[in-house]
């Protein structure tokens, strides 16, 4: 797909769909054709957690100087995984990650999707009903 000035915008497939016509962003098929050619697959990061969507109290909303509505509850978390390394806690509230308010378990997916496996990066928590922030490195998701 290009537009009027010939610049480049996606990749129009059926394959990957079902037969349902699909477009691929361009810069994502960029993306995917680096790492590629880069590690011979595509490298997706993760948390190594569990989590769970829940609604904040207006006491958690003003802990974190905001109006967010939710977080992501951390239920479990793998062992030796990144979390664990960055000190996150079972019952610890997600709530950010780089500086953006993270709601859903779907957003906290594609934030990963877009950072590179061994970046370094500040994730925000309610902890006790305080807001903290800790580093975490990411870890490529194996499976």
């Amino acid at each position: 797909m290009i537009n009027v000035n010939g610049h480049v915008l996606g990749i129009n497939t059926s394959g990957l769909a079902r037969g349902t016509a699909l477009t691929i962003i361009a810069d994502l098929a960029w993306q995917v054709a680096a790492a590629l050619s880069q590690h011979g697959r595509v490298r997706r990061g993760y948390l190594g957690i569990r989590s769970q969507p829940v609604m904040l109290s207006p006491v958690q909303r003003q802990a974190l100087g905001r109006k967010q509505r939710s977080g992501l509850l951390i239920i479990s978390f793998e062992e030796d995984s990144p979390a664990e390394a960055a000190g996150l806690l079972v019952g610890d509230i997600l709530v950010g990650l780089e500086n953006q308010p993270l709601e859903e378990a779907d957003h906290l997916l594609a934030m990963l999707g877009r950072t590179s496996v061994g970046q370094a990066l500040t994730v925000e928590i309610l902890r006790y009903g305080k807001r903290q922030l800790l580093v975490v490195t990411i870890g490529e998701r194996r499976k």
